[in-house]
């Protein structure tokens, strides 16, 4: 049984909206610690290197004009890899906030599996969003292979929000 693949687009519910806030300062708290443990790298390791050109020998090795050029570098360096990261992620949950939609998807189910390690039920999709969804006890009982299943995330960054 092949599902033509259909989505809409509805408003996101206010407590969607503040698991997405809450997210993105968390994300941001991360990314701002993480760019300042690159900072120091970035003034550190030309540093360690100048001791380097010091045991080889090498005339002026603490030349402020080399230390420089090479923290330069490495902030330069730091910068477009902290952008790459911020456009592939935040930005994402960024555009979710400010336009505040979210993505309802019409999904089949193909697979379902019960895993008793940790006692937890999942449904297998045929999403291209989504491969798998937890689910609970009562719906992986109440559903079989090849139903319909409702499927939320947010429009841009794909955050799964839930299913009916």
């Amino acid at each position: 049984m092949q599902l033509q693949l259909y989505r809409h687009y509805e408003p996101l519910e206010p407590d969607e909206l503040a698991f997405l806030k809450r997210k993105e300062a968390k994300d941001r708290t991360a990314t701002y610690r993480i760019v300042r443990v690159l900072m120091i790298f970035c003034f550190v390791i030309p540093y360690i290197l100048s001791w380097f050109r010091a045991t080889n020998g090498v005339p002026d090795p603490f030349s402020y004009q080399w230390y420089f050029t090479w923290v330069f570098y490495l902030l330069c360096f730091m910068a477009v890899c902290v952008y790459i990261a911020y456009h592939r992620t935040m930005r994402k949950l960024h555009l979710d906030i400010r336009n505040k939609t979210k993505t309802i998807e019409r999904t089949l189910i193909t697979r379902k599996q019960y895993v008793p390690h940790n006692n937890t039920y999942y449904f297998y999709l045929n999403s291209p969003t989504k491969l798998s969804i937890e689910v609970s006890q009562g719906d992986y009982y109440a559903l079989d292979k090849g139903d319909e299943v409702n499927i939320e995330y947010t429009t841009y960054s794909n955050l799964y929000l839930g299913y009916f």
